[in-house]
């Protein structure tokens, strides 16, 4: 019969060490295990939004006032326009929606602190974790832009 594996040391060089966990020892926790994505999701969706929104509005300006008139200045001028407007307008609507959200949230964390007369011993870290409505107004923006 072939032999499968070569023996060394009277171990097989074709054996998989498969990692068994114990009841009651915890895994090392990783770097990666303490990133909390959820507070990246806010500005992303901003950025893709405002990137999605800039390439079609401003596009289609363009394209809108080239099919009208033949002059590459009035194109330039009106993309430009687009643009700076486009910006603005997603910044403001961005911070409008996240503020609202971020109010909505401390609220809730006020009546949840005033139901178990917490003091704001926990207010702190969970006041950190919440939406930033001027980093997704400012990703919008420079999302739009680009």
């Amino acid at each position: 019969m072939a032999n499968l594996g070569a023996r060394i040391n009277d171990v097989s060089s074709n054996q998989v060490e498969i990692p068994v966990h114990c009841d009651g020892v915890e895994p090392k926790p990783s770097e990666e295990s303490n990133i909390d994505y959820s507070q990246r999701a806010q500005w992303l969706r901003a950025a893709v939004l405002g990137a999605n929104d800039g390439l079609v509005s401003v596009a289609s300006l363009m394209m809108g006032v080239g099919a009208v008139k033949q002059d590459i200045s009035a194109m330039i001028v009106a993309g430009f326009a687009g643009l700076v407007a486009g910006a603005c307008s997603m910044a403001i609507g961005e911070f409008v929606s996240v503020y609202t959200q971020y109010d909505i949230e401390m609220t809730q964390l006020k009546r949840e602190r005033e139901a178990n007369n917490n003091g704001g011993v926990n207010g702190e870290p969970q006041r950190e974790k919440l939406p930033n409505p001027f980093q997704a107004a400012l990703a919008s923006a420079l999302a739009f832009s680009d």
